[in-house]
């Protein structure tokens, strides 16, 4: 098992370079010069000026010397200061960021794995049937429809139509804090954001389930006399779960990206509207920031969820 971890983490310590490297070089090719946005363009400045800004940024320096001036920085932990608000540390501001980003996936992903599960579940058992077909036809609306549609309907339905929901933020201002408002707040883009996923879970689940129905051990359970209910959770939802581990974890990069979206439409405080803001913004130093956090939270994630994987099929580790 020791084996297996340290090949995962030299894999993902790979990945997350390469990231990094790829983010650096994209933003380089963006359009403009990066030294514009630290420049005011209501000041005149010549260009004695802005060749010590480029000197003392380092952006006179070749590409592959400012990459690793910066890697050698985030090593340590310095992640640099933003541009827009003068004198923050970007890691600051990702702190600042991180924990309501991890509060709406973290109850995004519940609910996707609760509602993903029980509905593959329920769609195996009664295959062919109405409520299959019905569940079949909304998972695959779930998946088709992209985050950013899916919050600015549940939006308008939701808070615009119905006022059922409040239409943004994480808290009332001007309200003092209390759980009933942070819930109210945030069980509407944790749903929203859990749709693609819970569709995507349920449509593997009920593929695995079909399956492992059909073993031989499964049959003998029930000619056995075993109660159904015992023959599905106890003989047959095991053995199905082991794809839909996998999946999990790989859909965290894609709850990622619907909370991107989520988070701007419903103006919510964390690393989505963060990395929005901040190329809206062309603030260089927070979008490299914030995409290292986010990409290295990934491998993470992939990290433990090839562990679990592995603790529960011995086999894989030799892989």
């Amino acid at each position: 098992m020791l084996t297996f971890i340290l090949r995962r983490l030299a894999l993902g310590l790979m990945m997350l370079i390469a990231l990094s490297v790829l983010v650096f070089v994209l933003l380089r090719l963006a359009p403009g010069d990066p030294i514009d946005a630290y420049i005011d363009p209501n000041v005149s400045v010549s260009q004695a000026e802005m060749a010590a800004i480029r000197a003392r940024l380092g952006l006179d320096q070749p590409l592959p010397v400012q990459y690793l001036a910066w890697l050698g920085a985030a090593a340590t932990g310095d992640l640099g200061y933003s541009i827009q608000r003068s004198g923050v540390r970007v890691l600051e501001l990702v702190f600042e960021r991180i924990g309501p980003t991890l509060l709406l996936m973290a109850t995004g992903l519940v609910l996707s794995i609760v509602f993903g599960i029980a509905t593959g579940i329920i769609g195996a058992v009664r295959r062919n049937s109405t409520t299959d077909i019905g569940l079949s036809v909304a998972a695959f609306v779930g998946i088709s429809s992209p985050a950013f549609l899916t919050a600015l309907l549940g939006l308008y339905v939701f808070s615009v139509q119905f006022r059922v929901a409040p239409s943004g933020g994480m808290l009332t201002p001007g309200v003092p804090f209390s759980l009933g408002d942070l819930l109210a707040h945030l069980i509407l883009p944790a749903v929203l954001l859990s749709i693609g996923q819970a569709a995507l879970i349920m449509r593997y689940m009920r593929a695995s389930m079909l399956e492992v129905l059909n073993q031989d051990y499964v049959r003998t359970a029930r000619a056995k006399g075993v109660r159904e209910f015992f023959v599905i959770v106890k003989h047959a939802l095991r053995n199905a779960l082991l794809p839909v581990i996998t999946l999990i974890g790989s859909t965290i990069g894609m709850a990622i990206g619907g909370a991107i979206f989520i988070e701007s439409v419903f103006n919510w405080p964390g690393m989505g509207l963060l990395m929005v803001n901040a190329v809206e913004t062309r603030d260089y130093p927070v979008i490299m920031g914030a995409t290292l956090v986010i990409g290295a939270c990934v491998i993470l994630v992939n990290l433990l969820t090839d562990i679990t994987y592995a603790a529960v099929d011995p086999r894989i580790q030799v892989a």
